[in-house]
């Protein structure tokens, strides 16, 4: 099915302009509206690549005429806005030309046996998406986030994830009981308990579970942990960022399962 003619929208407070906005700038109106914006090319070439299409396209009006064709007849409604009106719209320093809006997926059922990153009220974006691209990456399908965790499909954690969101499975705002129906063993990483995980014989599959920027794993979670290990850091420093120590817990286990 080909998309419409485009629709010249040039005033700021156009019904989709303003909701637009909205998503671009509220970390938590995608769940409102139910659908998510994607701003730039490489999120947009993303969402295709995974067989999605938008529901509305929007190019500024100087990148109209030099859109690819797959971009151009993505969407079921496509629209051009001012270059202003489009900057008026990001969330970001140097504005993208252009951008989706997808529909938000459906909300999934928990996969008890699926192989996943456990989010324990990480609030920072950028570690948020850093994590989802480490899950993706090392083929971890699953990602269940527990309540106080960064807003999954917000703006700032969809940059961060570099197209990652749209190869997961994202559960988000589950309390810890919740995690009792996974099958596969949780592992946690301590500063001051466990093996170290270069010493240990890792499950696969599993879910790995990371915390709190400050605080770490919450009590509630630790209980639950079937397997408590520390991460080796000869240079002598106390901690590594969250994101840093999943990607290395993800691999590790993703390498142990060959």
């Amino acid at each position: 099915m080909s998309a419409g003619a485009p629709v010249l929208v040039t005033s700021r407070d156009n019904t989709l302009l303003k909701d637009l906005r909205r998503l671009s700038q509220d970390n938590t109106a995608y769940r409102k509206q139910q659908r998510i914006w994607l701003e730039g090319d490489h999120l947009c070439r993303a969402a295709l690549d995974r067989g999605l299409r938008p529901a509305v396209a929007v190019f500024s009006e100087s990148f109209w005429p030099l859109a690819p064709a797959e971009w151009a007849q993505a969407a079921i409604k496509t629209i051009v806005i001012p270059d202003l009106l489009m900057a008026d719209i990001s969330g970001l320093e140097s504005p993208a030309r252009m951008g989706f809006i997808l529909d938000l997926p459906a909300p999934a059922a928990l996969a008890p046996g699926a192989a996943s990153l456990i989010l324990d009220r990480v609030q920072d974006a950028g570690n948020v998406g850093s994590m989802l691209r480490s899950a993706a990456a090392f083929g971890f399908s699953q990602v269940l986030a527990l309540k106080g965790t960064a807003a999954l499909w917000s703006p700032k954690v969809l940059r961060a994830g570099m197209g990652a969101h749209f190869a997961l499975q994202l559960i988000e705002g589950l309390a810890p009981e919740e995690l009792d129906a996974l099958t596969v063993p949780v592992l946690v990483t301590s500063s001051h308990h466990g093996s170290f995980l270069n010493q240990q014989a890792l499950p696969m599959p599993c879910a790995w579970a990371m915390g709190h920027e400050g605080q770490g794993v919450g009590d509630a979670l630790m209980a639950r942990a079937a397997l408590k290990v520390r991460i080796a850091q000869p240079g002598g420093e106390e901690s590594l960022n969250v994101a840093a120590a999943a990607a290395i817990c993800l691999y590790a286990s993703s390498i142990a399962a060959r």
